[in-house]
């Protein structure tokens, strides 16, 4: 072919596809129309980072994650469009009326169905809108006052609850404490109040608030059931195999009660009684949320019933499509809060600098820790303490050559914290305890000056004394031997821990 031929011109000439906002709306909308809620959730997510002004795409999503039965997310999004988007976009408060409704906050569900009725009253939803105006009526003979009490529980109990999931335990018992003040008989927040306890190695607290609900409110099976959950984690089997035979006789008529008691027997490892509870919820017609499916797959997979366990975990992926990969028959599952992406974003995202100092270790040492880093909700970096950029740094720059130089201090911060991590990984919901209360050690010893310069002799001192508040028997020895220090050194670094400790 001859040079600069008409042929050769056209052929050079390359034409490029750019995927818009629409594009994605479009696929969106066409795999919610086949009921492919999880490829719709993607596409739709994608459309609105690209057109992150478009209120329509914004109520679509919305709309999908109110069918995955995630409220909030689809909540937010509804109170974004009504207040930045566009405010005049009435059907957004039909939509979160029937989710306020969804979520048992009868007086938010009331105020926007009205608000709805009174700016549409001939609008698309109206007849639906009145129906669900004439149930919150027939289904609440509460006073304006009760509601307002009503909804105010719900929501701080649901606030403590994503705090507990998402492994906030010290925020998790603030909240709590504020709602047993107010409402000194919900028990239902002693017993997460026991639980972030227990998360947090305060074991004697934990126990205490059981045995207060237990007292004031016997036979409560939430705290029996949670009193099992110690026994197991403490590895106290006498204790744990009489209780259990008290909970094997349990015949609770509530679902609730039902999917608590299935919930701990595959927790601590009885998989057949588990599956019984589980399952005969399901053969009622109990709709759960993606937990009860979580441990459903779980004890069912373990009984040999491998083709409910896969039909049970397709609705955890649903509800939760990041629990893709953790299959209870896959080997390669990621586990422990190190490769849980989410719960790291939460943590940085702490108000408290102990909780991001540990949520910057777990992106350390994560498998995950590009996703994490390059992710839309990855904490605000102006908005980090000094000592948090600087960990940041440390992080950052572990891997590769750099001419940024952190402080010793930090460094020998995050040393103390691998030798941790060496003997007590994955890190699990109780193992977190343990460096939270380091990361609690070193933030006020760098406040002192401390330098952390034996860091085996710290990482030593950090488990005996996290082990002492659990009441778990170690003995110096013990430790010593797994930490390479001697005794004498132990116990003046363990003074030095304590002094630290709030």
């Amino acid at each position: 072919m001859r040079k600069g031929s008409k042929l050769r011109s056209e052929q050079a000439k390359v034409l490029s596809f750019v995927p818009t906002g629409e594009y994605y709306y479009n696929k969106g909308m066409k795999a919610y129309h086949r009921r492919e809620l999880k490829r719709s959730l993607k596409y739709l997510n994608r459309a609105l980072q690209l057109e992150p002004l478009e209120p329509m795409i914004a109520c679509q999503l919305s709309i999908v994650y109110t069918e995955l039965g995630d409220f909030k997310r689809a909540n937010d999004l509804l109170h974004e469009i009504l207040k930045n988007l566009d405010p005049y976009m009435v059907e957004c408060h039909y939509f979160l009326a029937n989710n306020y409704a969804h979520l048992g906050l009868f007086k938010e569900a009331y105020d926007h169905v009205s608000i709805y009725m009174d700016k549409a009253e001939h609008g698309e939803f109206a007849e639906d809108a009145e129906d669900l105006l004439e149930l919150l009526e027939l289904d609440s003979d509460l006073t304006v006052e009760d509601l307002y009490e009503h909804d105010d529980l719900i929501v701080q109990q649901e606030k403590a609850k994503d705090l507990l999931e998402s492994g906030h335990f010290q925020k998790a018992v603030d909240t709590l404490k504020k709602v047993i003040d107010e409402y000194p008989e919900f028990w239902s927040a002693y017993n997460n109040l026991a639980l972030a306890y227990f998360y947090l190695g305060e074991v004697e607290e934990a126990s205490a608030t059981l045995e207060e609900v237990l007292e004031k409110n016997p036979g409560n099976l939430h705290a029996l059931c949670n009193t099992a959950v110690f026994y197991y984690y403490q590895k106290r089997q006498d204790e744990l195999d009489e209780l259990v035979a008290g909970l094997e006789k349990v015949r609770p008529l509530l679902h609730e009660h039902r999917f608590k008691l299935g919930a701990t027997f595959a927790l601590i490892g009885h998989s057949e009684k588990a599956f019984e509870w589980l399952k005969s919820l399901q053969k009622i017609g109990f709709e759960g949320d993606a937990s009860y499916y979580y441990w459903l797959a779980h004890s069912a997979y373990e009984t040999g019933r491998e083709q409910t366990a896969r039909n049970a975990w397709k609705k955890v992926v649903e509800i939760n499509p990041e629990k893709e990969g953790s299959e209870p028959w896959n080997e390669d599952r990621p586990t422990g809060f190190e490769n849980h992406v989410t719960s790291i974003l939460k943590k940085l995202q702490s108000e408290y600098t102990e909780e991001k100092l540990f949520g910057l270790f777990l992106t350390a040492v994560s498998e995950h820790q590009k996703s994490v880093l390059t992710h839309a909700d990855f904490c605000d970096v102006e908005e980090l303490s000094i000592v948090e950029k600087v960990y940041l740094a440390h992080v950052l720059n572990r891997n590769v050559n750099s001419s940024i130089k952190v402080n010793q201090e930090i460094k020998n911060m995050h040393e103390v914290a691998m030798h941790l991590y060496e003997s007590n990984h994955p890190i699990s919901s109780v193992d977190s305890g343990l460096f939270l209360t380091w990361f609690t050690v070193a933030y006020r010893g760098l406040k002192e000056r401390e330098t952390f310069k034996n860091t085996k002799a710290f990482a030593a001192a950090a488990y005996y004394v996290w082990n002492r508040l659990r009441n778990e028997k170690v003995t110096k020895k013990q430790v010593c031997d797994s930490y390479s220090v001697s005794a004498s050194t132990l116990t003046k670094y363990i003074t030095v821990v304590e002094n630290y400790l709030p």
